[in-house]
């Protein structure tokens, strides 16, 4: 599997966990079982980030140019639902309008009462592709037909027969409409989201603003008439998440007022189930994705992470949620395409082999909102996907896949703001005898004055609970710590004293 992993997602079948994977243009299924690698589709899938969601035990995957089903044992095209487009119509026409034509299939269905007397029966479409037809009568397949594709009917040899109970429909006749293209609006959408027991598509880049979804509990069934175009303008949609009871749509800054929509579900006396979009009150775009982290709506703008506050039936606005790490995470070259996965309260952002945590359980008011606690971490290879499964979570890199353990020793380390302790025009000097560490580890502290250089101040294993660090420095304006470990570490809190002396010299 010498190939760029692009998704791992998972399966389960007869108690057995499997691990499929994308990468490169194939796909394989890992049994976590026989720790076995097949190859299920040998080529074919799109050299680009993967998309899955699990349906009455089958696992769909989406790409950018496929849209595919795997049953645990064979991998397909989604067989596209076949509609009933028609009802109660009589042989010369009529009826009554039902389903809407599926995206995902050119098959549909006419539903007729026979009259016992007429051989010709004409179908809802102008005209039908040559060859499709079959037909049931009275729930039994008859084959006595003639097409006439070209001009919209068949001719019975016989009349079928009129029903067993009248206005009954008793002639089922399903053909084929198939129109170029359809399929391949849903098939070229690189962004989905499982929203109220429908699956939302968009990122077609034929159709940059416009939403799709699917039927009620029906991945297969992607209704012609269910779309949605987000705003008046051209401009691209760039994410899609569910959260605080609608679906938002995020897309690319421009000069329109409005870069936010979302859906929440409405009820039509016809159209039935209905996801109108209504506009936000933000017009900060979306760069690259978004994520619901901890039922916190969240987008990355050209400004950081920002997470949406706000009622939904009044005005929105944005929060900032990365003040503590905009000034690397900008710089990064790669901002504009991070992996983010959300695995026991944190948020874990990967740019490169660069990843920014943001901890749930930490935050702090900044002004008027509140902001999260960030970590940063260098991996040793580019994260090139991520995933969740369980109490794992799963990192693909060029080197294959593995898992975060925290029994593993890494190098960490913790650094204090440069600190003038509110004397910023005195020189100070530390207490060496002032100071206290409530930590658990092997622990190794660092001092810099005056944005200096690191200079060791100590080192001290097997910690617990707390130690009395003896730091000596003198004549400084501001000071900074830095607690350092090459194994998993605890700081709950660090106090040091310091005398203020004389005015700071030149």
């Amino acid at each position: 599997m010498d190939a760029i992993i692009y998704g791992i997602f998972f399966y389960k079948t007869a108690q057995i966990q499997h691990i499929i994977i994308h990468a490169g243009t194939s796909l394989y299924d890992y049994n976590t079982v026989t720790e076995e690698t097949i190859t299920i589709k040998a080529t074919g899938m799109n050299p680009a980030k993967s998309q899955s969601f699990i349906y009455n035990n089958i696992l769909f995957i989406k790409d950018g140019i496929n849209y595919l089903q795997y049953n645990g044992t064979t991998v397909t095209d989604v067989v596209g639902y076949i509609p009933t487009t028609s009802i109660s119509r009589t042989p010369i026409g009529g009826g009554t309008s039902y389903n809407k034509v599926n995206l995902l299939s050119g098959f549909r269905r006419n539903s007729f009462v026979g009259d016992g007397t007429s051989r010709d029966y004409y179908l809802d479409v102008e005209s039908f592709d040559s060859g499709t037809v079959t037909v049931t009568v009275n729930g039994e397949t008859v084959t006595n037909f003639t097409e006439h594709s070209t001009s919209g009917f068949i001719t019975f040899a016989t009349a079928p027969s009129a029903p067993y109970t009248d206005g009954q429909d008793n002639v089922v006749i399903t053909f084929r409409k198939n129109i170029t293209g359809n399929a391949d609006i849903i098939k070229n959408c690189t962004l989905l989201e499982v929203f109220d027991n429908r699956v939302f598509f968009s990122g077609n880049i034929d159709y940059p603003n416009s939403v799709f979804w699917s039927g009620l509990n029906n991945p297969t069934y992607i209704p012609d008439t269910n779309y949605s175009r987000e705003g008046l303008d051209a401009t691209p949609v760039k994410a899609m998440v569910s959260g605080n009871n609608a679906l938002w749509v995020m897309k690319e800054p421009s000069q329109a007022n409005t870069s936010v929509y979302y859906h929440t579900p409405s009820i039509d006396q016809t159209e039935g189930a209905t996801y109108p979009s209504s506009h936000s009150s933000i017009s900060t775009g979306c760069v690259s994705t978004a994520v619901n982290f901890n039922d916190d709506v969240c987008l990355f703008s050209d400004y950081g992470l920002e997470g949406i506050s706000g009622d939904i039936g009044t005005e929105q606005f944005l929060a900032h949620r990365s003040s503590n790490i905009d000034s690397k995470l900008l710089s990064e070259a790669n901002y504009k395409n991070p992996v983010i996965a959300e695995w026991q309260g944190y948020l874990f952002i990967f740019i490169g082999s660069h990843c920014y945590l943001a901890d749930s359980r930490q935050k702090w008011t900044n002004s008027d909102h509140i902001e999260y606690e960030w970590y940063y971490w260098e991996m040793e290879q580019e994260i090139t996907f991520a995933s969740v499964l369980g109490d794992k979570l799963y990192l693909c890199s060029a080197n294959g896949i593995y898992t975060l353990d925290n029994s593993v020793s890494v190098n960490s380390y913790w650094t204090t703001a440069r600190d003038t302790f509110e004397n910023p025009n005195f020189q100070k000097i530390t207490n060496k005898k002032g100071s206290v560490l409530n930590a658990d580890g092997n622990i190794t502290i660092s001092t810099k004055v005056d944005n200096g250089e690191w200079e060791d101040s100590g080192a001290y294993n097997n910690v617990s609970n707390y130690i009395v660090p003896r730091i000596k420095k003198k004549k400084w304006k501001d000071i900074q710590f830095k607690i350092a470990s090459d194994t998993p570490i605890n700081i709950y809190n660090f106090t040091i004293q310091s005398y203020v002396g004389s005015y700071v010299k030149r």
